[in-house]
């Protein structure tokens, strides 16, 4: 232990303590308790061996005693439900890219202060989570990578990343009821949809927190609790009397929970706490599906949207004329939680350039944190042709999981097919073939060309219909979702007011598209797309109320089918 709180000095490169929690904190009879409470079995099985990934490190903090008995809850859970194996570790070299590879998710378990400010570790880290990888934090991980003492913000996307920053509170065993806020999310089903009363320290989070952002499990009852009791201090009320205790969401393609659960010992010998922990796990490592739209974003219609398995989002075709921070805004306004991108349309006034892979990765970052003030996912992302060349290849795919993009559209070679599926399987992402018309897209332009083009390969590739091109092609939408089946990986959705070469954008509903039989027959199918993409491809510059128009459309008809 003392050689790994050397290494941590050494590249801290700074005069600040550090310090581990060592196994040896927990009593005999502490473990026994801890064994006797964790699950023993897995709330789902793994699709494959899991490895998780305990960071312990606290920086100019001693660290919280419970920290021992967190890492020795999390292991025990693993070896006895069979769900996962921990690495438990206070040495920042972990994060080295090669060394992040080896696992599914990373638990920072009651991590306070500076860990590493090595910019390439910070970077690594980044990229796990967007590009996929898990992250889950406990109590004091909302003041990781500050200053402490003080709690001084040190990297800015890392809050936007976990949700919130926050360390006050009152006392160690503050008594509270803690309500459900999603009773039926799949890692509440432990507490069986009733709210109780629990005491520990809990964390009252700043402005940085907000609903618009995570999808809220658990908060304060603030109608069942005196909040008023006790000594109060300045920070403490809320003036939306909004008291988040637990909470999940992606950031890009990463799947994070936080809970603020976590100060006291007791807290790893708690059963139910336990089983909730165990489920968060599970989700972080890529196991058990979780819905995470934001708390704030859930209408009737967005439950109706997640209870089918379907996204809706605006393709950035819909607002090219105008730059993607525009796109991002009209978004925001429409009230829909996702995005796609494309690589000819310019970010911002501020960077006139490309939104494609040649920006830096400080541009990157500005996109991200952009879409993270408006509380979106950039889901698909168009780029006309991904090159058969490795290193170009690359390229594409390492932006992609910066951005933590799930689906490229794009109309590549068919010799590329082959490089591009290795490449899907390496980073997790997939590529939709595209369609234009028969002259501009031979290979792809109706849904047997697809489906051979997709022969023996695997999952990850599929197709990306153009609802608009087939109707011009004289393709019935019905019919080729039932060529496509699990092929088709995103919908771009059109009406027409006409199937001839000259056809534009209607609202849906009100052209020939037949709009409502074709969600019916996606429903009827099982068939859940990646995105359905809202491409709106007329009125450029008044296209919004109509835009709005078709997202009433759709709301309706979810509505109807999720009865």
């Amino acid at each position: 232990m003392k050689a790994t709180i050397l290494r941590c000095a050494l590249l801290l490169a700074v005069a600040i303590p550090t310090f581990a929690a060592s196994p040896g904190l927990v009593t005999p009879e502490e473990r026994a308790r801890i064994a006797q409470a964790v699950p023993t079995a897995a709330a789902v099985t793994p699709a494959r061996p899991r490895r998780l990934l305990i960071f312990t490190l606290n920086v100019g903090y001693p660290g919280h005693p419970s920290i021992a008995h967190a890492s020795e809850a999390f292991t025990l859970m693993g070896q006895k439900t069979g769900a996962f194996e921990t690495v438990v570790s206070d040495d920042p070299a972990v994060f080295e890219r090669e060394s992040l590879r080896r696992f599914d998710a990373v638990f920072f378990n009651n991590t306070v202060g500076n860990q590493f400010t090595d910019p390439t570790l910070r970077r690594n880290l980044l990229e796990f989570v967007t590009g996929g990888g898990g992250l889950l934090g406990v109590h004091g991980t909302s003041a990781a990578f500050t200053r402490w003492p003080g709690a001084a913000e040190d990297w800015p996307e890392f809050a936007s990343l976990l949700g919130a920053r926050g360390v006050i509170h009152k006392a160690a065993d503050e008594p509270i009821t803690i309500k459900l806020d999603d009773p039926g999310h799949p890692l509440n089903r432990v507490f069986a949809g009733q709210d109780f009363p629990y005491a520990n320290e809990f964390f009252r989070f700043k402005e940085s927190y907000s609903r618009d952002r995570v999808r809220v499990l658990l908060s304060i009852d603030t109608a069942k609790t005196d909040l008023t009791a006790g000594p109060t201090r300045p920070g403490l009320m809320r003036a939306d009397d909004d008291y988040a205790l637990a909470w999940v969401r992606h950031y890009g393609l990463g799947r994070v929970f936080y809970s603020t659960i976590g100060h006291t010992p007791s807290v790893f010998w708690d059963a139910k706490i336990l089983q909730f922990y165990l489920a968060a796990v599970q989700f972080a490592l890529g196991d058990l599906p979780t819905p995470t739209t934001p708390s704030a974003k859930l209408t009737p219609a967005i439950r109706a949207h997640e209870k089918l398995g379907w996204k809706l989002g605006i393709e950035a075709y819909t607002f090219h004329k105008f730059t993607f921070f525009e796109t991002i805004e009209k978004t925001a306004q429409l009230g829909l939680p996702y995005i796609g991108g494309l690589n000819f349309q310019k970010v911002s006034k501020e960077i006139p350039k490309n939104f494609d892979p040649a920006l830096s990765d400080e541009e990157l970052q500005q996109i991200r944190m952009k879409l993270e003030a408006h509380s979106l996912r950039l889901l698909t992302f168009f780029i006309q042709n991904i090159p058969n060349d490795e290193a170009a290849c690359r390229r594409i795919f390492e932006f992609g999981r910066k951005m933590g993009i799930e689906t490229f559209l794009s109309e590549p070679k068919l010799e590329a097919l082959p490089l591009i599926d290795r490449f899907c399987d390496e980073f997790g992402i997939n590529v939709a073939l595209h369609n234009h018309a028969q002259k501009a897209s031979p290979n792809y332009w109706n849904p047997e060309g697809v489906l051979k083009a997709c022969e023996g390969r695997s999952a990850r590739i599929g197709a990306c219909a153009d609802i608009g091109y087939w109707l011009r092609s004289g393709i019935d939408p019905l019919e080729g979702a039932r060529l496509l089946k699990d092929r088709l990986l995103i919908v771009q959705m059109h009406d027409l007011h006409s199937v001839a070469a000259d056809g534009h954008d209607v609202p849906w509903g009100t052209g020939v598209g037949k709009s409502a039989e074709f969600l019916r027959e996606l429903h009827r199918l099982g068939i859940q797309p990646r995105m359905i993409g809202l491409e709106y491809s007329y009125d450029w510059f008044e296209s919004l109320p109509k835009v709005a128009a078709c997202i009433e459309f759709f709301n309706t008809t979810t509505l109807e089918l999720a009865r």
